[in-house]
């Protein structure tokens, strides 16, 4: 099968999105699929072979943060000549209500089209402005697919569709026995030492770091050796005036870590902790953590009991509640069985989130998808846009 992939957002910053479709693209090439991917991203920028650059992103404040896209009529000619080229038996959008590549891409669209929505947003002001235009673009996609069950709510009840709900996925092989951080995890027994493990931007209230905090404090004192290791963008001195001067000694501030060395800042933790206090539509960082064979604690968010399993895979505390946390970082620590049982748990539910098993299920939807067009050639009244 010949596949076009379109990213809406710029290569040269790592993201979610882009992080997905670049897996997913290696899952298809690793099933014998041609691939190739349209996104933004400069020209002298080092890209993996199976993606095509756009040409260079701007940055656009949207849903609250700033996308780097690539827009309107010189994007528009790009993407019409990717298509025209790629002859591609079925195209696969991702975010197509960006305003970006992914939009455009649809719009000059001459087959069947699928399209992944990763996030569960229902208003902006970017998208109110152009109802008639995504109007257009959501009935010209032929199948839609939700990676989680509140980003596929959201089609059923604000985007008047269904979709196939297949959740991201993660590259189990790249994580798998990997060697932790030297000198991590260290020791743990009863009633002294262990390693704590946070990754994201602690600085950002939903993220939940303040609770891991207090919980590390308060246990702190009665486990010598106890350490955290965190990871992720931010200033080292606003996480370290965080803590008492007395356990400064014992947090350890990694600051951004590649995508290479990710699996192993995870493996370098005897308990990853994901504190989160909401807005999170999966729970990408857990199947991770449990693909490094980390035991993980994690809020009891629907999205996150969904990724364990209801608890079997990992252990879930009341959200926002930092004495439970501490309870159950404390009892983990003290027992390396339960550890054991809940890392085997979280092998194997871990192994349905693996990046083959997840690419089979896109390739079903993309079989159903041109089965759909049955080879029928879409009007192309958009396709001459610039």
């Amino acid at each position: 099968m010949r596949i076009g992939i379109v990213c809406p957002y710029s290569f040269d910053v790592p993201g979610g999105v882009q992080n997905h479709v670049m897996d997913l693209a290696e899952a298809l090439l690793g099933l014998g699929h041609e691939v190739s991917v349209l996104a933004p991203a400069d020209e002298d920028s080092t890209l993996p072979p199976y993606v095509v650059s756009a040409g260079r992103a701007v940055p656009l404040p949207y849903n609250g943060s700033v996308a780097r896209i690539a827009f309107g009529p010189v994007s528009t000619a790009r993407v019409r000549r990717w298509i025209t080229r790629g002859e591609f038996d079925v195209l696969h959008v991702h975010e197509p209500l960006t305003p970006s590549l992914s939009m455009l891409a649809v719009l000059c669209a001459r087959g069947p089209v699928v399209a992944t929505f990763h996030t569960a947003m229902t208003r902006s002001r970017v998208l109110s402005a152009a109802q008639g235009v995504l109007q257009i673009v959501l009935e010209r996609i032929t199948a839609r697919i939700a990676v989680s069950a509140l980003a596929r709510k959201v089609q059923v009840e604000h985007m008047d569709g269904g979709a196939v709900e297949i959740p991201n996925g993660v590259a189990v092989a790249k994580f798998a026995g990997v060697e932790p951080l030297p000198g991590w995890p260290g020791e743990c027994g009863p009633g002294s030492g262990g390693t704590l493990g946070f990754l994201g931007r602690f600085t950002e209230p939903r993220k939940g770091f303040p609770i891991l905090r207090d919980a590390f404090v308060a246990l702190a004192p009665q486990r010598p050796g106890l350490r955290l290791l965190v990871a992720g963008p931010g200033d080292a001195d606003d996480l370290y005036g965080q803590f008492p001067a007395a356990l400064r000694d014992r947090v350890s501030f990694l600051g951004m870590v590649s995508e290479a060395d990710k699996p192993r800042m995870l493996r370098s933790a005897h308990l990853y902790v994901a504190p989160n206090t909401g807005g999170e539509s999966f729970g990408m960082i857990l199947t991770e953590a449990l693909a490094a064979g980390t035991t993980v604690v994690a809020s009891d968010l629907d999205a996150f009991r969904r990724v364990l399993d209801g608890g079997r895979a990992g252990r879930l505390y009341p959200n926002g509640d930092a004495v439970a946390l501490r309870a159950a970082l404390g009892e983990l620590l003290d027992d390396p069985d339960e550890r054991a049982r809940l890392t085997a748990c979280g092998d194997q539910v871990v192994a349905n989130f693996d990046w083959p098993v997840v690419a089979r299920r896109v390739v079903e939807v993309y079989a159903a998808a041109i089965e759909a067009t049955d080879g029928r050639v879409i009007d192309q009244e958009w396709a001459e846009l610039g």
